[in-house]
């Protein structure tokens, strides 16, 4: 697709490419395998000006902190490194730049609200989906931006929500394993749920033999069932859009493992895994108290320090924080 620099449309041929649809090839089993199987598609996303260079670049100096995750992570077959850092005033460029070069990513978190033109983008993805799928009825959908370096690596780790992965530039190898024991123990799922804290599970070397590998390029898709553990290679420098979303069992399930691992942790009761009933409303209430308070939030930063800043000197390597 045509496009200016800055990210607009370039002719009238362009705005007509825009308009098609955004899935390519959508057969009748896939409306059947969608959220049950691990599932790839062809889309046209990568082609969407949104996603130029200098169209990205924009966006992150416009960026708010809070809605960044910046990461620093080891390369395949090294000791797991995870630090999380910032980029403070440096350009969309530089930024761009420091991670081309670099082993880390950066994940522009909820970019439909920072930006509408995502959000009316996104607002077209489910539209298709529910198209497709009529009966498929979602809430609270966000998208992000994840920016990665050659080599860099998304560790071993499931979602809470519902989620898929839109390859936009380079190329990833997705390994996803089944959403079960012995890939996923429970009390790992309630304390994900509370704390976000994705990628604390277990993982051994052997579920590799279990899992659907998949190698994606721009113009391809990825979905899986809710709570697949997943772990990610960039075959090279690397764009793609994540999109987030609930549904009312999913809800549901979010705020019961969350209570129970509050309950597990603070007072040593093992609940049980209704998502119905009074026992779990009087969960919900106590979740929802123990959010007010401060008390979840405090424990989530506690475990998600800043350690590193980049720096327009060092581009591609990191500035230990004071």
């Amino acid at each position: 697709m045509l496009a200016t620099r800055d990210g607009t449309f370039a002719n009238d041929a362009a705005r007509a490419e825009a308009s098609k649809e955004i899935f390519t090839e959508w057969q009748a089993k896939h409306s059947a395998l969608w959220g049950n199987q691990p599932l790839c598609l062809g889309h046209r996303l990568h082609e969407h000006p949104l996603f130029s260079r200098s169209s990205l670049a924009s966006l992150i100096e416009r960026y708010p902190a809070s809605n960044y995750m910046l990461v620093k992570v080891g390369p395949p077959g090294r000791e797991r490194e995870w630090r999380e850092g910032d980029f403070g005033s440096l350009s969309g460029e530089q930024v761009i730049t420091a991670i081309e070069h670099g082993s880390m990513w950066l994940n522009l978190l909820r970019v439909n609200e920072v930006d509408s033109r995502f959000g009316a983008l996104l607002d077209d993805v489910f539209g298709e989906l529910e198209a497709h799928i009529p009966a498929y009825k979602t809430f609270n959908r966000i998208c992000g931006i994840l920016i990665s370096s050659p080599q860099a690596q998304v560790y071993y780790h499931f979602d809470t929500s519902g989620q898929s992965l839109w390859q936009i530039a380079g190329s990833k190898r997705v390994y996803v394993y089944p959403a079960s024991s012995p890939f996923l123990a429970r009390d790992e799922l309630e304390s994900v749920c509370l704390y976000n804290n994705e990628t604390s599970i277990r993982f051994e070397d052997w579920y590799d033999d279990y899992a659907s590998i998949f190698s994606i390029g721009p113009g391809q898709m990825l979905s899986w069932p809710l709570n697949a553990p997943h772990r990610v290679e960039n075959l090279g420098f690397s764009v793609s859009m994540t999109v987030e979303y609930q549904m009312r069992d999913i809800q549901r399930k979010v705020r019961m493992n969350g209570a129970n691992c509050l309950l597990r942790e603070q007072l040593g009761i093992n609940a049980t895994s209704r998502t119905s009933g009074p026992g779990f409303w009087a969960k919900t209430a106590l979740l929802g108290a123990a959010k007010l308070s401060g008390f979840v939030e405090a424990k989530r930063r506690s475990r998600r320090p800043i350690t590193f800043h980049l720096h327009p000197d060092t581009l591609g390597d990191i500035i230990e924080a004071a």
